[in-house]
């Protein structure tokens, strides 16, 4: 497996006050699997993606992708982690609005080891006529499109997206998803997806519920449909 997390316990508070984020969670994905995480508000979905993403700690459990021992890391490593092999992707696009497609991309790729070409990325993702327009000047999905072009434009073995579609229109929303398996087939990018919204379930390769802070089941989708056919 690509991804293994064991045991994932995360608490927030003391005594009466104490909160389980994550209780004993468990988690496999597959490299190269699209992963849609369902589950309510406070079940701990944000939480497992944040430490997915070195961007959280954990109180007890072991972590592993791509062979690696994500929980063993120092601070200078998991700063060096999700710098290279982690792309993320939030609900609101945090485009620099005085920087054009283009280089909103490019600030990205100027500091990264290894990554991909940007016109090749902005073509994958249809955004190369584009390239000269400011953040204003771009509808919501489009701008989505950007924040996903300089998510995946350092190359990383992971893209973890939040919540991507939660500020769009159902029309955009099937853009931008029809983008997010264009860039899986193109890149052979695993991609995470937390959600609230179910119906994306239907595009996924494995689909993950989680309830109370624990991974109530996980399963390999056997009637996954192409995004532009969701019914959103």
């Amino acid at each position: 497996m690509f991804i293994e997390l064991k045991n994932a316990v995360k608490t927030y508070g003391e005594d009466d006050a104490l909160v389980y984020a994550l209780n004993g969670a468990d988690l496999s994905i597959s490299q190269g699997e699209i992963c849609v995480v369902l589950g309510p508000s406070g079940s701990g979905k944000s939480t497992m993606l944040n430490m997915l993403g070195g961007l959280d700690s954990m109180d007890s459990g072991e972590l592993r992708i791509g062979g690696r021992l994500i929980t063993s890391m120092s601070a200078k490593e998991l700063t060096e982690y999700r710098r290279e092999d982690i792309g993320f992707v939030f609900q609101f696009y945090n485009l620099i609005q005085d920087l054009t497609v283009a280089e909103n991309i490019e600030v990205v790729s100027d500091i990264s080891k290894n990554p991909l070409k940007t016109q090749e990325v902005m073509a994958a993702l249809d955004i190369d006529k584009l390239k000269n327009r400011f953040p204003a000047e771009l509808s919501g999905g489009q701008q989505q499109r950007v924040a996903i072009a300089r998510a995946i434009i350092k190359n990383p073995k992971l893209l973890l997206c939040d919540e991507l579609t939660g500020a769009l229109d159902s029309k955009s929303s099937k853009e931008v998803l029809k983008y997010i398996e264009r860039v899986n087939r193109t890149f052979s990018m695993t991609i995470i997806i937390i959600t609230h919204n179910t119906a994306i379930k239907d595009m996924a390769d494995r689909i993950v519920m989680i309830k109370d802070g624990k991974v109530e089941s996980n399963e390999r989708n056997s009637v996954k449909i192409r995004a532009e056919e969701l019914k959103i």
